[in-house]
């Protein structure tokens, strides 16, 4: 009963436009007070958060994503891969989708990579005669392509809700991750090579000039991947690493941003986003601590007993299940609330922790996409000035071959799991 309750309240208020934290929080004082526990015990889950040493990850890899959002890192993104890529046919298709993927790894947001790049890269798109539905399905699949590769803020909060090693998870996301671009620039690839498209010839001189302007950015990948991997640095070292790097290039190198105009507002907007998901997280996980005293997975599992026998159906189940909370939730606090639920859930399955971690991100960048409310559609609509309907049938091609990869990462777990046994034995 109480159960239902709570589902009605959570409801209404989130019908009634109340942001989420509030909606959170008020669930989880309600469900405290009703089982008779002090309410203190969700301010106990936000102090507990508040000493987890890898939190510091999440707010240096923020500052570090809006300081190559706000500078010419996207157009020399795109001048480096298009350099590289774009000999072939449909190249600068490819150029999109891995310029898309790398800057969504670093800013963590869909939504700034569709604004920032999709700015750039449409109108050249356009002009280079490719199709207008193409160009707007494959920035919309774009967006949240790259939350798969290391440094992604939504890997950082997984880990730190699952409790999983994020070492791991950033080493297990890549070979998903590449499966995802692969797939794509095979599919665009193939889409547009009857239509006679412009091409960049490669050039050496061209390919060492997109080099030399993009050099300072280049390494940002390679310093994340050795530091970790190599044993150097953890992962919170990492982001302390990479946010003081990308400041020194960016302000003093580069100095696209300045100190004293663009700096503070940057600081500003990124420690606002920080701070939004600090304090979901904190009412979330006050929230799933309820759930768990309450034994409501272990109730829920008991009901899926009933109907799944199977480690294969249970995966069926739980990606049509996140597909859905995909498109209904943003990616930080559907980790943040779903999460708990399902890990107890799976882990009587079989279902091995890191994959686990692989295949829920891995459906949540793409519910992104999925109709009728991802969320990159909306802002694709919003950036490009189309009718969202006209995004949904520009965008369902790509979401259609992003569910192919979906289907080969749940079920051929060594893609997520085969580089964390050479790189962290005993994960």
């Amino acid at each position: 009963m109480i159960t239902v309750v709570l589902g009605i309240v959570l409801l209404v208020l989130a019908l009634f436009g109340t942001p989420l934290f509030v909606v959170i929080s008020a669930i989880a004082l309600l469900a405290f007070y009703f089982a008779g526990i002090d309410s203190s015990a969700v301010i106990v889950e936000l102090y507990r958060l508040a000493n987890t040493p890898v939190l510091l990850a999440i707010p240096l890899f923020t500052f570090a994503g809006y300081m190559l959002a706000e500078s010419n890192t996207p157009k020399r993104l795109v001048n480096f891969s298009r350099a590289f890529f774009g000999w072939m046919p449909g190249g600068l298709a490819i150029v999109t989708l891995v310029s898309c993927a790398v800057f969504t790894a670093f800013t963590g947001a869909s939504g700034v990579t569709i604004i920032a790049l999709g700015g750039l890269l449409y109108p050249v798109l356009i002009k280079d005669k490719y199709p207008e539905k193409f160009s707007l399905g494959i920035l919309t699949a774009s967006g949240s392509l790259g939350l798969l590769f290391p440094p992604s803020l939504p890997i950082i909060l997984y880990g730190l809700v699952s409790g999983v090693s994020i070492d791991k998870l950033f080493i297990a996301g890549i070979l998903p991750g590449i499966l995802l671009v692969t797939l794509l620039s095979l599919y665009s690839v193939y889409t547009v090579k009857d239509q006679k498209l412009p091409t960049t010839p490669f050039t050496w001189k061209n390919a060492w000039a997109a080099t030399k302007e993009a050099v300072w950015e280049i390494p940002l990948p390679l310093i994340i991947l050795v530091g970790i991997y190599g044993g150097f640095i953890t992962a919170t070292e990492t982001a302390a690493v990479t946010a003081f790097y990308v400041f020194v290039v960016e302000v003093f190198i580069y100095r696209d941003i300045k100190i004293k105009t663009d700096l503070p507002r940057v600081m500003r907007e990124s420690m606002i986003l920080v701070g939004g998901i600090l304090v979901i997280l904190g009412a979330a996980m006050g929230l799933a601590n309820y759930l768990i005293d309450a034994e409501i997975p272990m109730k829920i599992l008991d009901f899926m007993k009933v109907f799944i026998k199977s480690k294969a159906l249970f995966l069926i189940t739980l990606n049509i299940f996140l597909l859905i909370v995909g498109f209904m939730m943003d990616i930080f606090s559907a980790i943040m609330v779903v999460v708990p639920l399902i890990i107890p859930i799976a882990q009587n399955f079989g279902v091995d922790p890191v994959h686990l971690g692989i295949i829920f991100l891995a459906n949540l960048e793409i519910g992104y996409l999925t109709p009728p409310v991802g969320l990159n559609l909306f802002i694709a609509s919003f950036r490009f000035k189309k009718p969202i309907v006209k995004l949904y049938l520009a965008s369902l091609p790509f979401l259609f071959m992003m569910l192919l990869a979906l289907i080969l990462i749940t079920y051929i777990p060594d893609l997520s799991l085969w580089l964390v046994r050479i790189f962290a034995p005993g994960g």
